[in-house]
């Protein structure tokens, strides 16, 4: 994108102008021999997990040929985890890193049964699924290391995508500043050509022509951002596209990128949408990305239903010594009620009473009013660190969750979900605008992405914002990543108060 057809670059720091494509290059070439270790590893822990136990399995059945047995095994599990992309730079992404290998796994059982059938081998699903279960849980355990290893290395500034952004003024600005307010994406923005002059209200362009209006001004634009890329060792091209962007100029662009070797990834404007609402589809010679609304009815609510009485029905015997010895406790420690009555506003601002072991004084509700000048939280929840009506017990309970522990029978009765946003009162309801009302469209929940991302330490924005993900984006692969979490974030206690 041309100075001459109406585009201007931005420019980056001094000290990446021509040292930094130097630099740059050199990079490259000594990441090639350690991201070839790094797939060997990966290839060989796969092929090794699942070749050596069927294999052995073979052999102790007295099957023919266990050697080619294991061979097939460890051939067919990482060809499907190349076919799904899963050894490409970025993998595992921003996405969870044991569904996707669950997936594949379920893959591979298909094909390996196909597979008999075809071979006529007949096989004891009993003997073989054990067999096949060390390739799922080395894959798992690999993949997570690996996004722990990829996390660690971008929050130290390394292991990163350069990106250059091009588009108009304001998206520059705003893509580059909230790509720049997290340490844990793979991308960094060393740049940016702004389409337009930056003066004025720009004239729009013609169909399908960028400012210079002509193919070869397209030519240009194309040229103008592959030499800015060129010299701040950009790896990846991020477009928004806007009044002054074509699918034609778009369409040149990256046939310069990609013949030079680099990255173009088109920034479609949406906002915390998971991959899974997305479809692309074709029309008119264009691709189109349809946004699908979250499941709210259909076989994945039922499953959801399913899960949160079963579940919670396990869980209340499993844990029914722990309820009485904390009602005990509770009892002998401090005058006044075991459970805790308070009213909660459930789905469709539909209010219920939420139970809860007592953690306060009994006169607590009483001292509230006289405590919000103390509140430390800056939205519509009432949060203290340190809660004079807070008993001693009652911070050692809430410190390990157990005060919720009584809610798997809100749960029961139909108020409440074992995941979903957290249950406000009805004062906080009171103040809610449109957007945080929009919290109240799903079930409350025991547990959730606010308790599981940090609990009373989180600002009110982020909590709306976790919340408000859940609600948009749910799925019932999410609710058992969340409930996995939970387990983790109840034992470390990190925002418990």
């Amino acid at each position: 994108m041309s100075e001459a057809a109406g585009t201007r670059v931005v420019e980056a720091p001094a000290k990446l102008a021509e040292p930094l494509r130097v630099r740059a290059r050199e990079r490259r070439e000594r990441a090639g021999p350690e991201a070839d270790g790094r797939l060997l590893v990966a290839l060989t822990v796969d092929v090794l997990g699942a070749a050596a136990p069927a294999g052995a399995l073979g052999a102790v059945e007295g099957r023919p040929h266990p050697l080619l047995t294991g061979l097939a095994v460890g051939a067919v599990w990482p060809l499907i985890a190349v076919l799904r992309k899963r050894y490409a730079a970025g993998e595992p992404g921003e996405s969870g890193t044991v569904l996707p290998v669950l997936r594949d796994w379920l893959t591979m059982l298909g094909v390996l049964a196909a597979l008999c059938v075809v071979t006529g081998t007949e096989v004891s699903a009993a003997a073989w699924l054990p067999a096949l279960l060390p390739c799922l849980a080395l894959t798992a355990v690999r993949r997570r290391l690996a996004h722990r290893r990829a996390l660690a290395l971008r929050r130290r500034a390394q292991g990163l995508r350069r990106v250059l952004v091009v588009g108009e003024a304001q998206a520059v600005e705003d893509l580059s500043a909230r790509m720049g307010a997290r340490t844990d994406g793979q991308y960094l923005v060393v740049g940016g050509c702004v389409l337009g002059d930056g003066g004025g209200e720009p004239v729009p362009p013609g169909p399908d022509r960028l400012p210079g209006g002509d193919g070869r001004a397209q030519a240009e634009d194309a040229d103008t951002v592959l030499r800015r890329a060129a010299e701040l060792g950009a790896d990846v091209v991020f477009v928004v596209p806007g009044r002054r962007t074509s699918g034609e100029g778009l369409r040149r662009l990256a046939w310069a990128l990609h013949d030079d070797g680099r990255g173009l990834v088109v920034v479609p404007g949406l906002v915390d949408v998971s991959r899974h609402r997305l479809r692309p589809a074709r029309t008119a010679g264009m691709t189109v990305l349809h946004v699908e609304p979250a499941a709210r009815r259909g076989l994945p609510m039922l499953l959801k239903r399913v899960t949160d009485g079963v579940g919670a029905l396990l869980l209340a015997v499993a844990l029914a010594p722990v309820l009485l010895g904390v009602a005990a406790a509770v009892r002998l420690s401090s005058p006044g009620p075991v459970i805790y009555r308070q009213v909660r506003v459930g789905q469709g601002r539909v209010p219920f009473r939420m139970w809860k072991f007592r953690t306060m004084v009994e006169s607590a509700d009483r001292m509230r009013p006289a405590l919000d000048a103390a509140n430390e939280h800056d939205g519509a929840m009432f949060k203290m660190r340190e809660d004079p009506r807070v008993t001693r017990l009652g911070r050692f309970l809430r410190r390990y969750s157990l005060d919720e522990l009584p809610q798997l029978f809100n749960v029961l009765a139909g108020h409440m979900s074992l995941v979903g946003p957290r249950p406000p009162l009805p004062e906080e309801v009171e103040r809610y605008d449109e957007t945080e009302l929009r919290r109240l469209s799903v079930k409350p929940g025991i547990t959730g992405l606010w308790q599981v991302s940090g609990r009373s330490d989180l600002s009110w924005d982020e909590t709306v914002a976790l919340d408000l993900s859940y609600v948009d984006n749910w799925s019932y692969a999410g609710d058992v990543e969340v409930l996995v979490r939970t387990v983790r974030a109840v034992v470390s206690a990190r925002g418990a108060y």
